[in-house]
C-alpha cells in the first residue's frame, strides 16, 4: 500500500488481498464430534440457519424447521454429528452415516453470521473424513438453493438426479466419489 500526497491510499490488488486476510476470522474454529448434550444448541442453530431456505421456498414446514428436540437427540444413535465451534459457541453442524457403501450427508448448517468464512467447507471436509471407507458421498438440496449447490460443486459434488416434489419444488441429489 502506498499513500498519495492527498491523504488517500493507493491500493494494489495484492494490498487488498492482504487487508482482506487480516479481517478474516481471528478466533480459531474447531470441529469436533457433537454429543446428545449439544442437541438443544444444534436444534436452535438449525431452526435459525434453515429459515432462509424456508423463505426461499415459501415453505416453513420443511423437516429442519419441524424436527423436535427428541427427534434430533434420537438421531445421535444412527448418525455421526459434527459441530463447528468458535469461542465455545456452535456456529455450524453436519451429520453423516454409512448406507450401502455410501456416506449420506445431511443437515449442513452454518450460523448466518458465520457464513462465507469457510465453516461449511470445513464441516464438509470433516464429515467426509469420518467415512474413509465410503465409495461415494451423497447429499441433496433444493434446486433453488444455488449457493449450496455452488459450494457442493466446488467441493467436487455433481448433480446426478433431479426429483420433483409434488405441488412444490424440485430436489437435486448430488454425489462425489469417495476414498
Amino acid at each position: 500500500m502506498r499513500w498519495s500526497g492527498r491523504g488517500r491510499a493507493n491500493l494494489r490488488v495484492g494490498d487488498f488481498r492482504q487487508i482482506h486476510r487480516s479481517h478474516q476470522r481471528v478466533d480459531p474454529m474447531n470441529i469436533e464430534r457433537a454429543t446428545s448434550n449439544d442437541a438443544a444448541e444444534i436444534l436452535a442453530l438449525q431452526k435459525l440457519a434453515y429459515r432462509s431456505e424456508a423463505q426461499l421456498y415459501g415453505d416453513y414446514s420443511i423437516p429442519p424447521l419441524t424436527q423436535t428436540l427428541d427427534q434430533l437427540t434420537e438421531s445421535f444413535s444412527r448418525n455421526t454429528i459434527l459441530k463447528a465451534l468458535e469461542q465455545g459457541r456452535i456456529v455450524g453442524s453436519v451429520n453423516g452415516r454409512m448406507s450401502k457403501g455410501r456416506c449420506l450427508i445431511g443437515r449442513v448448517m452454518v450460523h448466518p453470521e458465520a457464513q462465507g468464512r469457510g465453516v461449511g467447507t470445513a464441516l464438509m471436509d470433516a464429515i467426509e473424513r469420518q467415512f474413509p471407507e465410503a465409495k461415494a458421498c451423497s447429499l441433496f438440496t433444493g434446486e433453488r438453493s444455488e449457493r449450496n449447490i455452488r459450494l457442493y460443486e466446488r467441493l467436487g459434488y455433481r448433480i446426478y438426479e433431479r426429483r420433483e416434489v409434488p405441488g412444490s419444488f424440485a430436489i437435486v441429489f448430488m454425489e462425489k466419489a469417495g476414498g
